[in-house]
């Protein structure tokens, strides 16, 4: 800052030392990777933070000298005397994430929580509160010993013992708060981060806990035991302390932080793949290196530890005679898992009992859910979703990576939040729905599975409207940044979020999912707790939370998508869903907490104004209007080689006024089933190549690499070269076989 500011003179430097400092700081910013696109490997690094278009402007007009000293870039040099241009090379694409909004605005993202409410589709579900007062409650966990106690941590270290008529106990069960490592700072992703009972607590009294530390300036992840205290059975004894594990982070974001037992009594542990952006450690990344212990799924035993080793490595893992993979290992290749968790399996039958169900944060395109299995690799680096992140390490045959149940692109949710299937008794009609969310957009989501074949179908969970929730003690609003999943002891759902995302802000709240449109028979569900002796001065529970009621506003109907593309996914605009850019709203009012609306919106995007000649040209044709509607960028149609194609041709695309054809780098079912989603087909048979539908050399070629996941509307909104540039020659022309009925691949 002092080098830089030298070169400024004084009426200078009173009106721009400011931005110059604030600009420099910006490479020390948690956000850094966001402000400077450093997270997505085919674009390069920016010079200069991605910048809000009003900041631009104010200091383009006062300060525009200052970047020649901040910046070498001389392109963005040479527009220094051209405002709007200026300004345009340095916004960014990701308006959420720009430069000082980002850093402004105390509810980071606050926009994105605008989940409506539907009726044609989406879940209408209620819900009761349970807690709230909460400092980041990061996860929600019973004892399983009959108390139907349950126990809220905290992320600056404190856990509360709750009794089921929802009091709290004056004494927390656990205070590690000053060892604990964390900030004020809002999306800070350090802390206490998971707690869990051992299946024998009810006779041995051990718990443990997931935490960031630090030590000698280096961060760690620690996994330690506690005991009951033989004084209370309501607190821990904070000095029997055993650290079980702890492993280095090089950075502060991606630090995991799920405990969990399986039904083979072993304890598995999460943990993220060391952070920054694109996992850049090593030549492949933590992810896929099985010699460490970062991105990981790992499998220990700690039974009948009292004496020798902490903890043992179970004698099927699968990874345990490789002398190159530590042998704790599990399953690899995951990047940031957040919130997992065992399915119960159905009541009756236990059908999908041990199930293994993850939510994996995404990097800067999609969110997934996954079903961990032993020995497998869940793909990160190498990919995001069903998408490759690392294009090199994505063509490696020998990964033989699994791919998710589902994924979602970053204008659904940023944040994946991983939930629970639910198997409890209150709520019959929920029964075998995984229900999870987004921690950034404040959406509830489910998925259920199709037994038929195997795909998993989606349904958005909106707040029950009308007379849904009027009913004593339910609500049908929550604050919108969705922290994690959790289920009681009889395994009825709750989940966790706050209005305000800090360690040290006290409006976090604990909820239950209620299904008010059928609940159990009167007395079924009864449970009959244990006694608890207390020794603590109890709190009693005193709800803040109201129901809102309003009246739905009507919107237009949208047609819906008959058929899911691979993986049982729906479009994530189909009529269930807000088909709303949510980066491009603008904030609602600013509050000191945000909270879901339950007022339906109007949905889909209004028409372009047409412009004044359009209108003109329109009047002088009023005789013989067109019935066609006018073609939208995006568009496709299919051609053969006699003509236009019915269910199967060359795909054609409609880009800035002009038809072209699609190269069949990188093309794949998936893009094949966007296309014919686009043309009114429910089925893509097959994904054609080599020009199999003539070559289309009368146009040019408008997209090559085209990658899909195939949830997209339309092939631009998939990764893709720049329009119009290509390597390729008409002789790679792609093409379709769509279908409207179900038929096997040829």
């Amino acid at each position: 800052f002092y080098r830089l500011s030298a070169h400024l003179d004084g009426p200078t430097y009173a009106a721009c030392a400011g931005h110059l400092q604030d600009l420099l700081c910006q490479e020390c910013s948690p956000y850094a990777a966001h402000l400077y696109d450093a997270e997505d490997p085919s674009t390069p690094v920016r010079t200069i933070p991605g910048l809000c278009q009003d900041y631009c402007l104010q200091v383009w007009r006062k300060c525009r000298s200052i970047f020649r000293y901040l910046s070498a870039d001389q392109e963005l040099i040479a527009l220094e005397n051209n405002m709007a241009k200026f300004c345009h090379y340095l916004s960014l694409e990701d308006t959420d994430y720009c430069f000082p909004h980002l850093l402004e605005n105390q509810h980071l993202n606050q926009n994105l929580g605008l989940v409506t409410a539907d009726a044609e589709g989406c879940l209408q579900l209620c819900l009761v509160e349970v807690a709230n007062g909460l400092r980041n409650p990061v996860a929600m966990v019973h004892a399983n010993d009959g108390t139907h106690r349950f126990f809220i941590a905290e992320q600056v270290g404190l856990v509360w013992t709750y009794l089921p008529d929802r009091s709290r106990l004056e004494k927390p069960f656990l205070n590690i708060s000053e060892a604990v490592l964390t900030s004020p700072w809002e999306g800070d992703e350090r802390g206490f981060l998971g707690i869990v009972f051992h299946p024998k607590f009810k006779f041995n009294g051990k718990v443990y806990v997931y935490y960031s530390i630090e030590v000698h300036y280096e961060e760690r992840i620690r996994i330690s035991e506690f005991r009951i205290s033989s004084a209370d059975m309501n607190a821990l004894d904070h000095g029997s302390e055993r650290i079980i594990l702890e492993i280095e982070e090089p950075a502060s974001n991606h630090n995991g932080g799920e405990l969990l037992f399986g039904d083979d009594g072993y304890l598995y542990i999460f943990t993220g793949d060391g952070g920054m952006a694109g996992d850049p450690f090593g030549t492949f990344g933590n992810a896929q290196n099985k010699s460490t212990l970062l991105g990981k799924v790992l499998r220990i035993d700690v039974n009948n530890n009292d004496r020798g080793p902490l903890y043992r490595i179970p004698p099927d893992n699968p990874f345990l005679n490789d002398p190159e993979a530590r042998p704790e290992i599990y399953a690899y290749g995951v990047r940031n898992m957040w919130r997992c968790s065992f399915d119960r399996g159905e009541p009756q039958t236990k059908e999908g009992k041990g199930r293994l169900f993850c939510g994996d944060v995404g990097q800067n395109k999609y969110e997934e859910i996954d079903i961990v299995e032993k020995g497998k690799n869940y793909g990160w680096r190498a990919r995001e979703g069903f998408s490759c992140y690392d294009k090199k390490l994505c063509a490696n045959s020998s990964m033989d990576d699994v791919l998710p149940i589902y994924a979602y692109p970053h204008k659904m949710g940023k944040s994946v939040t991983g939930g629970y299937v639910y198997r409890g008794c209150e709520s019959p009609n929920l029964n075998g729905l995984y229900i999870f969310g987004d921690f950034m957009s404040g959406r509830l989501m489910s998925l259920k599975e199709d037994h038929a074949t195997g795909e998993w179908q989606y349904s958005e969970i909106c707040m029950g409207t009308g007379q849904t929730c009027m009913f004593p003690g339910l609500i049908n609003n929550y604050y919108q940044y969705i922290i994690s999943f959790a289920e009681d002891e009889a395994g009825e759902l709750y989940f966790m979020s706050t209005g305000i995302p800090s360690a040290t802000a006290p409006h976090g709240v604990v909820y239950k999912v209620v299904d008010a449109s059928r609940r159990a028979p009167p007395g079924k569900c009864r449970v009959e707790p244990l006694p608890v002796k207390v020794k603590s001065k109890l709190i009693q529970f005193v709800p803040k939370e109201k129901l809102i009621v309003k009246t739905p506003t009507p919107r237009p109907r949208l047609k819906a998508t008959t058929e899911a593309p691979r993986g049982g996914r729906t479009d994530p605009e189909s009529p269930h869903m807000p088909a709303v850019d949510w980066g491009g709203q603008a904030p609602p009012p600013t509050g000191n907490r945000s909270r879901t609306p339950t007022t339906p919106a109007p949905r889909g995007r209004a028409p372009k104004p047409r412009k004044e000649g359009e209108r003109r040209r329109q009047r002088r044709k009023k005789k013989r209007p067109s019935t066609a509607p006018p073609l939208r960028n995006g568009a496709v149609r299919l051609m053969e080689q006699q003509g236009r194609g019915q269910s199967q041709g060359r795909v054609e695309v409609y880009i800035d006024g002009e038809w072209g054809t699609v190269c069949d780098d990188g093309w794949s079912s998936s893009a094949a089933a966007v296309v014919c989603r686009q043309l009114g087909f429910p089925f893509a048979v097959r994904a054609s190549k080599k020009a199999e539908f003539g070559e289309g050399t009368s146009l040019r070629i408008l997209l090559d690499d085209v990658q899909c996941v195939g949830q997209e509307k339309t092939l631009l909104e998939c990764a893709h070269a720049d329009i119009g540039t290509h390597n390729c020659s008409h002789e790679e022309d792609a093409g379709v076989v769509c279908s409207r009925e179900e038929v096997a691949e040829w």
